[in-house]
């Protein structure tokens, strides 16, 4: 017969579990929303009418970074700070890779993640610009060249800043669509995030570069990206 010491200790042990159990499911379902949201975002930044990015910009685009404001959900910490997805473009350009998790810091002024509403997309425009994001971090206007992208399903507006910039930046909040800078951000990857999607130790390098499986809860975020942008021609 157990005793009310043993019987204390079952009672506790499965207390214990049944919280971590509780735990791990609430932090999943707020990767998923973060997931959502990114692609929510990303499908409305593209849609907004004559202001949205242009599309022969995210079809060039190696690679495009999502950082969600997450106004319902309430995941951001400060006024410079975030936590949003990256993906890359799969060899041949025919798809994208799976979703790695990226976290923003820092910023200028201009840089109003966390207030309220503000979503940010971040086109990679190069094989540069991508390296950069392959690297364990990396600081917009120090080791990584960016600028305010053009708006407009026309206004690709081929100036020397944009065609020299190995990222565009855009950014929305409360309706208000533009350009945006991003001078002093840092970003880098999320590994809590990853391990919590992946069920492993996983670094961004791998998800982006290889044949990594996209999850479940990552298909509407894949979907937004397919359904944005075509194969790329050159």
């Amino acid at each position: 017969m157990k005793t009310k010491a043993t019987q204390a200790i079952w009672v506790l042990a499965i207390a214990g579990a049944l919280n971590m159990t509780v735990f791990a499911a609430e932090r999943e379902a707020k990767v998923d929303d973060r997931l959502d949201a990114a692609a929510d975002a990303l499908h409305d930044m593209m849609k907004a009418s004559d202001h949205g990015i242009p599309q022969d910009l995210i079809d060039k685009a190696h690679c495009i970074v999502v950082i969600p404001g997450m106004k319902k959900a309430g995941f951001i910490i400060g006024a410079k700070y975030g936590r949003g997805f990256a993906a890359c473009r799969k060899p041949g350009g025919v798809g994208w890779s799976a979703p790695a998790a990226m976290r923003v810091e820092g910023g200028s002024v201009g840089f109003q993640i966390g207030g309220s509403d503000t979503d940010v997309v971040l086109l990679v425009m190069n094989d540069h610009g991508m390296r950069h994001l392959l690297a364990d971090k990396f600081t917009i206007g120090g080791e990584a060249t960016a600028a305010a992208g053009p708006v407009g399903r026309d206004a690709s507006a081929q100036t020397d800043a944009v065609m020299r910039a190995e990222m565009l930046s855009y950014s929305r909040s409360s309706g208000l669509f533009a350009g945006i800078s991003l001078e002093g951000a840092t970003l880098r990857p999320d590994e809590d995030t990853d391990r919590e999607l992946y069920g492993r130790s996983i670094t961004n390098r791998e998800i982006l570069t290889g044949n990594v499986t996209t999850p479940p809860n990552a298909a509407k975020f894949i979907h937004a990206l397919n359904r944005e942008s075509v194969v790329p021609t050159h």
